[in-house]
């Protein structure tokens, strides 16, 4: 695993504890989540085939035109939940289970998550 700080140990913990319980299906996938400093990533994830179905990220929707204040990576994680949602909904997935990937729900996470859910995601 390499040269770990406490912290990501502790995420690292949390998701796997998560984990345990929280399985994608083919009826009902895994909606991951993946953050970093400067982006916000999500996937749809069928766990029984080992294939990722959706994917969105803040990559494309960062553009420099953006002002650079107070909320605006969590706006972006909003829109990335509201795209994945929109691209969840193109394949036909309705329902899905979310899986916020030892992150502390609340911030960007909370954010993506109430995006998708205002796009019509079920979680």
């Amino acid at each position: 695993m390499g040269k770990t700080n406490p912290r990501q140990k502790a995420r690292l913990r949390r998701k796997v504890r998560i984990r345990r319980k929280i399985s994608g299906t083919t009826s009902r996938p895994r909606l991951s989540v993946f953050r970093s400093n400067r982006c916000i990533f999500a996937q749809i994830i069928d766990d029984e085939n080992g294939h990722t179905m959706v994917s969105a990220s803040s990559l494309k929707l960062d553009s420099p035109e953006q002002s650079e204040g107070v909320g605006r990576k969590t706006a972006l994680a909003r829109e990335v939940g509201k795209l994945i949602a929109a691209r969840a909904r193109e394949k036909g997935i309705e329902q899905v289970v979310f899986d916020r990937g030892g992150y502390l729900y609340h911030g960007r996470v909370k954010a993506l998550a109430e995006g998708a859910r205002e796009a019509g995601l079920v979680f």
